[in-house]
């Protein structure tokens, strides 16, 4: 039997007050690993960075690499650039996990439900704990997940764990409390991106690109290319069992 772990990061704004036209939906990503596998990959990324930064410090976050900051100046270099991907990519692909995420349409929330229109954040975390425990349904060797998110703040993190507890306790509309308390800890782990965790690195490395793709799935996407095959799928190879968009 295997621990697994699921690590849940965001790409865009939950708040309703005001939306971004170029940026209107709210993304949450998780990333499934068994520990074996998490082991694994951890030691690639540890190996990968010291190659290009000479240290395991520096912190995989896409938006300091699209904007060659806080470490990632070296993707100046063309060159480092494109071997800096390549290897990247390669990690990403080959590695053992599962990508599941919901994709929350801001603008259509507010539409369709108004001022009843509940926290996006709140909305995503059930839909992601609902298609995590669905694709644990399949799995023989499986001995609970723990989840870990990243953190936003005491008073954020305070009131993601309640809903995290409420969810557990309560249930949700498609699964009873009493399955949700046997496969997940009832301790949500939140860590700080200065933690280094890799599982909450590479889980914001897929966030962003699955945001841009139900954005406008019409661009080049190469990064959501990479991961695409990792999200978890139907039968029929249908991405909605392991990405929720809502509302429809």
């Amino acid at each position: 039997m295997s621990k697994y772990l699921l690590f849940l990061d965001e790409s865009g704004d939950h708040g309703l007050k005001t939306i971004d036209p170029h940026f209107p939906v709210f993304v949450l990503t998780g990333l499934l690993f068994s520990e074996e596998s998490y082991k694994a990959t951890s030691q690639k990324i540890d190996a990968f960075k010291s190659r290009f930064f000479g240290t395991r410090k520096v912190i995989l976050h896409r938006r300091d690499m699209r904007k060659y900051e806080r470490g990632f100046e070296i993707l100046f270099d063309d060159d480092v650039k494109r071997r800096f991907y390549i290897e990247l990519n390669r990690i990403l692909q080959e590695a053992d996990y599962k990508v599941i995420a919901s994709v929350i349409n801001k603008q259509k929330h507010i539409e369709q439900y108004g001022k009843l229109a509940d926290d996006p954040y709140a909305i995503a975390l059930t839909f992601v704990l609902e298609r995590t425990l669905f694709e644990a349904d399949g799995k023989k060797d499986i001995a609970g997940i723990h989840v870990t998110i990243e953190g936003r703040g005491k008073k954020e993190d305070a009131l993601l764990a309640k809903r995290y507890n409420e969810l557990l306790y309560r249930g949700t509309s498609q699964i009873e409390s009493k399955r949700l308390l046997h496969i997940y800890d009832q301790e949500l782990e939140v860590r700080l991106k200065k933690d280094n965790d890799c599982g909450l690195q590479l889980a914001d490395l897929c966030a962003y690109p699955i945001a841009r793709f139900f954005m406008n799935n019409n661009e080049p996407n190469p990064a959501y290319d990479v991961i695409k095959d990792k999200i978890r799928k139907g039968p029929r190879g249908v991405i909605g069992y392991g990405i929720k968009v809502f509302p429809q």
